[in-house]
């Protein structure tokens, strides 16, 4: 062995030990040429509002009813810190869940450290929450979760009077300790970020007068959408300085019944594979189409496939349809307008497989919060994908997937997921029409946000299944 190859193996025993740690042993999967899917696909409840459900139902007073909630890791783990925090929180039946809340204000300190595991959303807006209570909570999470940076949330929040002590960069373990006197902030968020307005309006919630929120690019509008139905005074304008969000501080926020809609992000793996796999036909019921959330299916029906909208309709404020999605041998590569990353953001990933398969170059450009996700996302897609015999090219917040059409996508390869469940899926998708297997080194992640993935794609047909099994 010479001296990279000692580095590189040295490299990957560190990284599964961190993951043993974390996770556990690693789940090696394999996936490999399918079709045709046929079925009804259903999947889990949508990851963002049912976290959002369980925080404001903690929030308000009296008791939460939430149907159709996504009981995968990360939702679980903003269940149990919610119960940290001073909510009875309770599974009552399948994906049926209640929260007592203790109002607005109303957070009880914390007896232990709160563990989010993989869960970048929950700690992110429950810190938010918690920085306006005169209250002190230590956050931390796995080896994935504690490699991400917190610095865009801790620094809006001392803002409202709260401190932040964490590790070098900005990461956990971190302990804040919020407000004892909050103040309204006016505040322009630098990035389009979702989980930093959210985590920003959750903390004026407890802070008098009006918390004010720019954002120069619109970002997926759940926490809006819900406070207003909890009771919340919100106000949302479009203005020549962008999008301004006004929230008046200290409502009294009253209990609601929630029915979660199934998650876009998660229906993106089994509609992506059937327009690979030949002769698929498959419809995916009740999915949440939030304009700040469908950019990647738009994105889609641009390449030219077969993906339509049935039963278009409104449920508890959000817009939903029944997605039909069939195979689509004739896609082609476009330029995806940078305006609309952030409405696909966790999309990408499984957009590049797409683009695998269709004729000519798919642009993505404008997609830097790529990089921070559970890994880097770009970085990781494309060894994944090179991995099987294709070509991108990419830069900082752009990449570039060279397609090779329906029938020519060599695959072979032995991808490593980086802790990634959306990364592991994608590949998985991968392999599902590629002309030889797929294979990754762990699909343990995959858990946290979509945990009968591997259930669901087999019932369609598809050729998927852990190496170890």
């Amino acid at each position: 062995m010479d001296l990279s190859s000692d580095l590189g193996y040295l490299k990957h025993k560190a990284n599964e030990e961190i993951h043993m740690l974390a996770h556990g042993a690693p789940i090696p999967m394999t996936a490999r040429k399918s079709g045709p899917l046929i079925g009804e696909a259903n999947v889990p409840g949508d990851k963002s509002i049912s976290h959002r459900s369980l925080i404001l139902g903690a929030m308000a007073i009296g008791k939460t009813e939430i149907h159709g909630l996504l009981e995968g890791q990360d939702v679980l783990d903003t269940a149990k810190a919610m119960r940290a925090f001073g909510a009875t929180v309770t599974k009552q039946g399948d994906a049926h869940w209640t929260v007592q809340g203790v109002g607005v204000g109303g957070f009880c300190e914390p007896k232990d450290l709160v563990d989010f595991g993989n869960s970048g959303t929950g700690v992110r807006l429950i810190m938010g929450a918690m920085a306006t209570h005169a209250i002190t909570a230590t956050f931390t999470g796995d080896a994935s979760l504690r490699g991400r940076p917190m610095a865009r949330i801790t620094d809006p929040i001392a803002l409202f009077g709260a401190t932040a002590h964490g590790r070098s960069g900005g990461r956990l373990p971190m302990t804040i300790v919020g407000a004892k006197d909050p103040v309204p902030v006016k505040y322009s968020v630098p990035m389009p970020s979702a989980q930093v307005k959210s985590a920003v309006l959750l903390a004026g919630l407890n802070a008098p007068g009006e918390t004010i929120i720019i954002e120069r690019e619109a970002t997926r509008d759940h926490t809006e959408r819900m406070l207003k139905g909890f009771g919340a005074n919100i106000k949302v304008e479009d203005t020549g300085e962008g999008r301004v969000i006004t929230l008046k501080g200290y409502p009294e926020l009253a209990p609601q019944t929630i029915v979660v809609p199934r998650d876009p992000s998660s229906a993106a793996f089994p509609i992506c594979a059937a327009l690979i796999c030949e002769g698929s036909n498959v419809l995916v019921p009740n999915i949440g189409l939030n304009p700040t959330r469908a950019g990647l299916f738009t994105t889609l029906r641009d390449m030219g496939a077969k993906l339509t909208y049935e039963n278009e309709r409104i449920e508890g404020g959000e817009p939903v349809a029944d997605l039909r999605a069939r195979f689509s041998p004739n896609m082609r590569g476009i330029e995806v307008p940078p305006q609309r990353a952030a409405s696909m953001i966790d999309e990408y990933p499984v957009l590049s497989v797409v683009a695998s398969f269709a004729q000519g170059q798919t642009v993505m450009r404008g997609v830097k919060e790529l990089r921070i996700k559970e890994s880097d996302r770009i970085d990781s897609m494309a060894a994944g994908l090179r991995a099987n015999g294709m070509s991108v090219k990419y830069g900082e917040d752009w990449w570039i997937v060279d397609g090779r059409g329906i029938s020519d996508v060599p695959g072979g390869g032995l991808c490593a997921t980086h802790l990634d469940h959306r990364i592991a899926m994608s590949l998985m998708i991968l392999g599902m029409g590629s002309n030889k297997p797929v294979r990754i080194d762990d699909g343990g992640p995959i858990v946290t946000s979509f945990p009968i993935f591997e259930e669901l794609m087999a019932q369609l047909g598809a050729s998927v299944w852990r190496e170890n099994s």
